[in-house]
């Protein structure tokens, strides 16, 4: 599976890419058909607390997925995102 992630106005670590990577590849377990994930990390300007946003794209064939979320840590909102997008590898595996 082929992934790209882009941090906008910010450059990510190489931990917070590889847990990135990580989370990403065990939707593989569920569906290998996966070919591509595109990820966009950005950090919103905002007075809340949960200002950090992770969004993916992913491919299926037959199928684009997405999912989008905010937390207070790019871990916390792509732990979201992962399960956000389990469920929706399962369902078009079904």
């Amino acid at each position: 599976m082929q992934i790209q992630i882009h941090s906008i106005h910010f450059d990510a670590d190489a931990k917070l890419l590889e847990f990135v990577k990580a989370k990403l590849e065990k939707l593989q377990t569920f569906n290998n058909e996966l070919q591509h994930c595109e990820v966009f990390l950005r950090i919103e300007k905002s007075d809340s607390r949960d200002n950090k946003l992770v969004e993916v794209k992913a491919h299926l064939p037959g199928h684009d997925l997405f999912a989008k979320r905010h937390a207070s840590s790019f871990e916390a909102a792509m732990d979201e995102v992962h399960e956000a997008l389990r469920r929706q590898v399962v369902k078009a595996h079904a």
